[in-house]
C-alpha cells in the first residue's frame, strides 16, 4: 500500500495539521552504511556496489514491509550515489518505499520533531524490536 493511502487527516482546534499514519504502522527510517551492510564512506564510492550484506537485515526489513510498515532508507550517501545504492538494494531484494540522501554525517544525532520519534542503535543484530525502559532527554517544562 502506498504511504499516502495510509495517512489519516488530523486536526487541532478545528484546524488541519499534518496527517499521521495509523498507530499500528511504523515509519522506519533505516541507515545503510554500517547498519544493513559494510560501513563505506562517501569518499570510497567504488566499494558501494560490492558491500557485504549484514545478517538478517534483508529478512527483517522485508518482513516489516510485508506487515505494512513504511520503509525509507535515510543515508549519508550523497545524491550522486543514488544509482549505485538503488542497484545494490534491488540486487539484494530489499523492499522499500523511498530513500533520503544526504543525512548529516558524524552520528550523535538528536532528532527534534512534533511527532513521536523512536530511535534504535544498530549494534550487530537485526531482528524484531523489543520494549525496554530507557532514559531520554526531553524539553524542560
Amino acid at each position: 500500500m502506498k504511504i499516502d493511502e495510509q495517512l489519516q487527516e488530523t486536526s487541532v482546534n478545528g484546524k488541519k495539521i499534518s496527517p499521521v499514519l495509523p498507530e499500528e504502522v511504523k515509519n522506519y527510517m533505516i541507515d545503510i552504511d554500517g547498519t544493513i551492510c559494510d560501513d563505506i564512506p562517501n569518499e570510497e564510492p567504488e566499494r558501494m556496489a560490492t558491500a557485504a550484506l549484514y545478517p538478517d537485515a534483508l529478512e527483517t526489513i522485508n518482513n516489516w514491509y510485508d506487515l505494512g510498515h513504511v520503509i525509507t532508507f535515510f543515508t549519508s550517501r550523497v545524491e550522486e550515489h543514488r544509482a549505485v545504492t538503488e542497484e545494490w538494494l534491488d540486487k539484494h531484494g530489499f523492499k522499500y518505499h523511498g530513500m533520503l540522501m544526504g543525512k548529516p554525517r558524524g552520528g550523535n544525532y538528536h532528532w527534534i520533531d512534533n511527532h513521536i520519534v523512536r530511535a534504535t542503535r544498530y549494534e550487530g543484530t537485526f531482528s524484531d524490536l523489543v520494549e525496554e525502559k530507557v532514559s531520554i532527554q526531553v524539553f524542560k517544562k
